[in-house]
């Protein structure tokens, strides 16, 4: 362990030093080099607490071989059993730390957040849903953006995606794939009902055009109108896209922006986030194990939270974690819960690595 700290001490270190002289470094350099230093300046501090301790510990014990005055030895004793506990404790934090990221750290992402089971309370639970993930967002200074959006008469979405960009958006919200659940009396719902209607959201890490090539032989372009809510046409010329990728049947269509390019942009984007999730799949055969005993499988039949609004509670199945404070958490306020699963996963994590 103290080898290992070590090596990573001094890889930080030796970033510093590279980083101190930007002139020297690529763009694509100084791009990486901030990313791993950003990634590794948590365990550095960390690092730098346990050898503060640690070396509190050999002074105390050395101290205490020389030391003749009862009060002094009592003090030091005291000293020495407070730094093995706090070095315990640095080390467990420092195990999880210590742990292989996630090779989509980092990553910008594209959210999809579909109405399922229950028509139009469904699609409005879309919306609220969209509202929650970007006041999150908002509140931690993330930048998003509407990439497509299927909207409805009342209100809600049938489909709607968004991108966040934040090196920190994959490690937050890699955890919310799978089927949402909402218990509450629908607008649309005249004799005050309780109803049982679901969602589904999708995270899938952007991936840049350097890391899939996608050779434009194998797509099929096609453009239409746009059209709104009920089917209305809301644009007179022929603005909106839809892409299919041939080899593998993936469609993808987008008629959020007026312009056809900027249409084209945004769905090429949708379809190398798919196009890379197919081909990741189609890879786990071999990890499916290891991957049920992590925090959620990303599959979207997968209930993975209940929001009940009666009794204004909202409850992470995966977790067992309960929050009673429903309006904050719709609000965006989801600290709680992303800490909560994230420990849970790292520590879930941590015992597979032991094994």
């Amino acid at each position: 362990m103290k080898d290992r700290l070590e090596k990573i001490y001094q890889k930080y270190l030796k970033i510093e030093e590279e980083l101190s002289n930007p002139q020297k470094l690529t763009p694509t350099q100084l791009k990486e080099l901030s990313k791993e230093r950003s990634r590794l300046t948590p365990i550095y501090e960390k690092i730098l607490e346990y050898f503060k301790t640690e070396k509190n510990l050999q002074d105390a014990k050395q101290l205490l071989e020389i030391e003749k005055e009862p009060e002094m030895i009592s003090m030091l004793k005291t000293e020495i059993e407070e730094s093995q506990t706090k070095l315990t404790q640095l080390t467990e934090e420092l195990e999880i730390m210590l742990l292989p990221p996630d090779p989509n750290s980092g990553k910008n992402i594209l959210i999809e957040i579909r109405a399922g089971t229950g028509g139009e309370e469904a699609a409005l639970f879309v919306a609220d849903v969209f509202r929650m993930y970007t006041k999150f967002a908002e509140s931690h200074g993330m930048k998003y953006e509407v990439i497509d959006a299927n909207p409805t008469g009342l209100g809600g979405f049938k489909e709607i995606i968004l991108s966040i960009q934040d090196e920190r958006a994959y490690d937050l919200f890699k955890f919310e794939p799978g089927a949402h659940r909402v218990q509450r009396i629908p607008v649309t719902e005249s004799g005050g009902r309780i109803h049982t209607s679901a969602i589904t959201v999708a995270v899938l890490p952007e991936v840049e055009e350097s890391e899939l090539v996608i050779n434009e032989n194998d797509l099929r372009i096609d453009v239409f109108r746009s059209s709104g809510p009920g089917g209305q046409s809301v644009n007179t010329t022929d603005s909106a896209v839809r892409i299919t990728h041939i080899p593998t049947g993936l469609v993808v269509s987008c008629q959020d922006e007026k312009s056809q390019l900027k249409n084209k942009d945004k769905a090429m984007r949708i379809l190398r986030a798919r196009l890379k999730e197919k081909m990741e799949e189609e890879n786990k055969a071999n990890a499916d194990a290891i991957k049920r005993q992590m925090i959620g499988s990303g599959d979207r039949s997968e209930r993975i939270r209940t929001y009940n609004f009666p009794q204004g509670r909202v409850t992470d199945h995966r977790i067992n974690f309960t929050s009673h404070n429903l309006s904050a958490v719709m609000d965006g306020d989801l600290d709680e819960l992303f800490s909560e699963l994230t420990l849970q996963d790292r520590i879930q994590r941590l015992q597979q690595a032991k094994e």
